[in-house]
């Protein structure tokens, strides 16, 4: 049929009759309207805040548990969404920073996380417009189970879905169930009105005879069938080193497009965008964002980025941007610091490669005398772990580090830590997440917190706040993206508050 219509890689056998050459026409038409949707607007209304395109559709895609296969799910759909030619914008609830790597892979564009504890209503709302201004579809993966948050619901996927208005999408563990899964559903469907779970995918199917059942589970409880995964080792994403980081000898490339396989085969995509399709030319919800204006925003800005250190929020790093120019270094591979006037050490995994961290004593010692001559410097986790004297490798071997912080960090005897905190530091309250395994070595003088620090429900715990001259480290990964609450970070910055304008 194709050779037949003209659209091939121009072979036609002699013998066949040409009725059109439908692939010569197809192909220029295509382009001028793709062209045309990159370049057009809708006429901009009086009034409005952003002159933006509208998105044809977006999904949340929510589970009753962790290890449903969001994350497997997710990845198909976005390299799926990606092979047609669509521009898909991926979000993720939470704090995470490991899915949003595996989006920006799936999906060739950054993702964003959407965080109800540590972002205001407003930021969100505005994150989410902003980021879906160019996009065709928006995929957002929950965390957890949809109504899970840090209190109640408070903080949940469902709690995002709510705000931003986004159709909900179930992937549910079909693994050793068939009609049971229809209470489920009924519930996750019915238990807030205000939510709008509009379809499910299964995961772990064993056969159609399998998802026959599924099938009719859907029907009964109201929630439309759009598809599912059949049971598939290959289609498990290894992990190593506590789950947190990808196998190196894994190829994310051929993984992502073998779920996109499958997902197209057995999801039904087309009906899936036609569920969650925005009303024609409404736009996204969104609230006007404070804008700042910051006094001398010209500052030679330095972030650590290599294996050993990666755990940072994109919208962390577009406000950076805001403030000057970014150059990126790496403390395995650099010789010494770029000029800088601010320099930021994130998290990562520094206890992965102790020997070559510690072997650079160039970066060390770069990193010291920018610290001792006054260099502001903000560390979080794995980068906190690099400014110590040392650290203890799991083979109880000790690593010399930068020396900035007069103590020792260990991976010896593992522990995780983890949850939302907030950090009181003078008369500013500092919102982040804390995520991991080591710990600090206790010590007969210790380096004294500089910050009380609570949990996401108000109860006091022991995370430090370090400060050691224009130098602030500790176990949280701070977020400062949001105008309406990122004054701590600004007068960290400059010394004094800045002119601000809301």
């Amino acid at each position: 049929m194709h050779d037949m219509l003209g659209i091939n890689q121009g072979f036609s056998p002699r013998f066949l009759r040409r009725y059109a050459n439908l692939g010569e026409e197809i192909t220029p038409c295509r382009t001028s309207v793709h062209r045309g949707r990159e370049i057009s607007r809708f006429p901009e209304r009086e009034g409005a805040i952003l002159e933006t395109e509208y998105m044809r559709s977006h999904l949340l895609i929510g589970a009753a548990s962790s290890g449903s296969g969001k994350t497997t799910f997710t990845l198909g759909l976005l390299r799926a969404l990606r092979n047609r030619s669509l521009r898909v914008q991926p979000f993720k609830c939470g704090p995470d920073y490991i899915d949003t790597r595996h989006h920006k892979m799936a999906a060739g564009c950054a993702s964003v996380n959407l965080d109800g504890f540590m972002m205001s209503e407003g930021h969100i709302k505005d994150l989410y417009a902003r980021y879906t201004s160019n996009a065709d579809v928006a995929v957002t993966e929950g965390v957890m189970g949809l109504f899970d948050g840090y209190d109640a619901m408070r903080g949940s996927s469902a709690e995002i879905s709510g705000l931003l208005r986004i159709p909900i999408v179930l992937v549910v563990n079909a693994k050793s169930t068939a009609y049971s899964v229809a209470p489920l559903l009924y519930g996750f469907r019915n238990f807030r009105k205000d939510l709008n779970v509009v379809g499910a995918v299964f995961n772990f199917v064993a056969s159609e005879s399998h998802y026959s059942f599924l099938r009719q589970a859907c029907e009964d409880a109201g929630v439309e069938a759009l598809g599912y995964l059949p049971k598939c080792a290959d289609v498990e994403i290894p992990s190593r080193h506590l789950g947190l980081s990808l196998d190196e000898d894994f190829c994310f490339e051929e993984f992502a497009d073998r779920v996109a396989c499958l997902v197209e085969e057995h999801v039904d995509i087309d009906r899936l965008l036609a569920i969650t399709a925005l009303p024609e030319r409404q736009p996204v919800p969104r609230a006007k964002e404070v804008m700042r204006t910051v006094s001398k925003a010209n500052l030679n800005i330095a972030i650590a980025r290599d294996p050993a250190f990666n755990f940072s929020y994109e919208e962390n790093i577009h406000f950076l941007s805001t403030l000057g120019k970014i150059t990126y270094f790496s403390p395995l591979r650099d010789d010494c610091l770029p000029e800088a006037d601010f320099v930021y050490l994130p998290g990562g995994y520094p206890e992965l490669y102790l020997s070559e961290l510690s072997m650079n004593s160039g970066m060390r010692e770069s990193i010291h005398s920018f610290v001792e001559v006054g260099g502001k410097l903000l560390a979080e986790c794995g980068g906190m772990m690099y400014l110590c004297k040392e650290i203890i490798g799991t083979d109880g071997i000790a690593y010399p580090m930068a020396g900035v912080l007069p103590q020792s960090a260990t991976m010896e005897n593992m522990k995780l830590r983890l949850g939302y905190r907030t950090l009181c530091y003078k008369n500013d309250v500092l919102r982040g997440h804390e995520f991991h395994y080591s710990r600090i070595v206790p010590m007969e003088s210790p380096l004294p917190s500089v910050a009380k620090a609570f949990t996401a429900k108000g109860g006091q715990t022991d995370t430090p706040l370090y400060r050691y001259k224009n130098v602030l480290a500790g176990y949280t990964h701070l977020y400062w993206g949001d105008p309406c609450r990122n004054d701590w970070f600004i007068d960290f910055l400059y010394g004094e508050a800045p002119d601000c304008s809301r």
